[in-house]
């Protein structure tokens, strides 16, 4: 089984940045290779969890519209970790933002984090 922590959340200011950390450990039962895409989500207080941002084994990453310019996923194969910078933060980026990593090539969802904290207020 896998286990994914999440860590870098907390109390920013609008502009600022964070970065947030997502470390796997364990392993990928069923999967020869292991954990394959790593992404993070968001889910803001009454609304659905949503993609952020998502990069495969090979560094190919997409983001979704409002992430473009302003946030960075990359991950450390070696150590199974996905980062996500995120800068010129902006209230509307508050949320808890999860980690989650797939087994299979272009998939997500098979392992979730616990999630950690993002707010960005004065």
């Amino acid at each position: 089984q896998v286990q994914l922590v999440e860590s870098g959340g907390g109390l920013v200011q609008p502009g600022g940045s964070l970065r947030l950390s997502c470390a796997a450990s364990g392993r990928a039962s069923g999967s020869i290779s292991g954990i394959n895409d790593m992404g993070w989500y968001r889910q803001a207080p009454g609304k659905q969890r949503d993609l952020v941002a998502r990069i495969s084994r090979g560094g190919n990453s997409n983001y979704v519209k409002y992430a473009k310019g302003r946030f960075t996923i990359s991950r450390d194969n070696a150590n199974n970790t996905v980062f996500l910078q995120m800068n010129n933060l902006q209230p509307e980026d508050t949320a808890v933002y999860y980690c989650s990593a797939g087994t299979s090539p272009g998939t997500l969802g098979d392992y979730w984090g616990q999630g950690t904290q993002v707010t960005v207020s004065s």
